[in-house]
């Protein structure tokens, strides 16, 4: 339940701003929060979460309910070097940075509460919390 995106061309530390924000989240909400943010990166980023879906759904026949945002990394990419004029002929590095986008899914696990689970918790006596033992110092007169 993987999906990777190569060499985009933004630089990784504004496209990370984007993957810490959807994080740990459940698919549908990541997905509807890329879409109304007005920063560049939201659009290949969403691309890469429903492809990852996608493969999810493909090949593993998982449910697009059940999935949530495993893991998220973004790391550099290629730096393609290039050069601006300045002043008295002199010249500026110019870096135009890219990134590499990971994406993992995971499975989210229902909490089904039993009846057997309910009837033993009932059941069960709350844990006492242990006493801490308080010495008394006494003073001695000279």
């Amino acid at each position: 339940m993987k999906a990777t995106l190569s060499n985009y061309g933004q630089s990784p530390r504004k496209v990370r701003l984007l993957a810490d924000l959807v994080r740990g989240k459940e698919i549908s909400i990541a997905i509807a929060e890329l879409t109304y943010l007005p920063k560049r990166a939201s659009l290949p980023l969403r691309h890469l979460l429903e492809s990852a879906v996608a493969n999810a759904i493909h090949n593993f026949n998982l449910r697009r309910e059940d999935l949530f945002i495993k893991e998220i990394k973004v790391d550099k990419g290629l730096v393609m070097k290039r050069f601006r004029a300045r002043a008295r002929g002199r010249a500026a590095p110019i870096r135009h940075r890219t990134s590499h986008i990971n994406v993992v899914l995971g499975q989210r696990e229902e909490n089904m509460v039993t009846k057997e689970n309910k009837t033993t918790t009932e059941t069960a006596e709350p844990k006492s919390t242990p006493v801490k033992k308080t010495t008394t110092k006494t003073a001695t007169k000279k």
